[in-house]
């Protein structure tokens, strides 16, 4: 276990870059995992991560010993609190944090099961939310338009709470990319829909694209798009965000096939 105190260390010194900013976790290919929860589900999913690191004052603490006792100790580092405070991402959570080598997702070259598309979704906590949803769903793959928020961003994974770790991410995707590889049908939300989601035959599987959070899905996408459909809103307001309309809509093809 390495015990770091002073801030000229090349250790603390690439933390730091890492957790203040998006081009230097892109360029190392790194990510940052802040808090038990995140270590939890990383732990259990790929195992062991790139380092650990805890501060002096929560090496003991009751949540942290079983998580360090999972984890090769030439992989943790020990920061003393002044330096932890500099790149805590959690205000009053416990010190710990996870560096990872970010996963690189793949690009199947038939896509023929359930997937999500994002289509310019740039808010990162709805990306996040989105990613939750498609895991619990039991989606395997989401492909991230170029546009949309980054997956690995400390704002996404929070709001993701461990989901990353459990679908296929390919980012940067393009029109071109994705729409041949597409084996399924393609749905998309619409207000102007043909069919409520509740009236549409989900039980096969679909690739489902989800626009931007003002414009909705591009016109590129809505050109290819085979069916929309709608979500009904007695009250009578446009009120569900993006998130939340995702999250309707992958949970109905969940109850559709549990019915069937």
């Amino acid at each position: 276990m390495k015990h770091v105190t002073s801030r000229e260390n090349a250790l603390f010194k690439h933390l730091k870059a890492l957790t203040t900013s998006t081009h230097a976790r892109r360029k190392a290919g790194q990510s940052v995992l802040d808090g038990v929860h995140l270590a939890q589900a990383y732990l259990a999913a790929l195992g062991q991560p790139v380092q650990c690191v805890v501060s002096e004052r929560h090496y003991d603490h009751a949540e942290v010993a079983p998580l360090l006792a999972q984890i090769a100790s030439e992989r943790v580092v020990l920061l003393s609190d002044a330096l932890f405070a500099q790149v805590a991402g959690v205000v009053n959570g416990i010190d710990l944090m996870l560096v990872i080598e970010t996963p690189s997702g793949h690009l199947p070259s038939r896509i023929d099961t359930d997937c999500i598309i994002l289509d310019g979704v740039q808010d990162a906590g709805n990306v996040g939310s989105i990613l939750r949803s498609a895991a619990a769903a039991g989606i395997g793959h989401a492909f991230l338009v170029t546009g949309s928020a980054f997956a690995w961003s400390t704002k996404t994974l929070r709001a993701a709470m461990g989901a990353n770790f459990h679908l296929n991410i390919v980012e940067h995707c393009t029109f071109d990319m994705l729409a041949p590889r597409l084996a399924v049908p393609l749905l998309a939300t619409s207000s102007h829909a043909q069919a409520d989601v509740f009236d549409t035959d989900l039980r096969a599987p679909v690739a489902w694209v989800v626009g931007n959070e003002g414009s909705g899905v591009s016109r590129e996408w809505m050109e290819r798009v085979d069916r929309t459909v709608g979500i009904p809103q007695p009250g009578g307001l446009e009120s569900l965000n993006v998130a939340a309309a995702t999250a309707i809509c992958l949970f109905e093809a969940v109850r559709q096939r549990r019915a069937g």
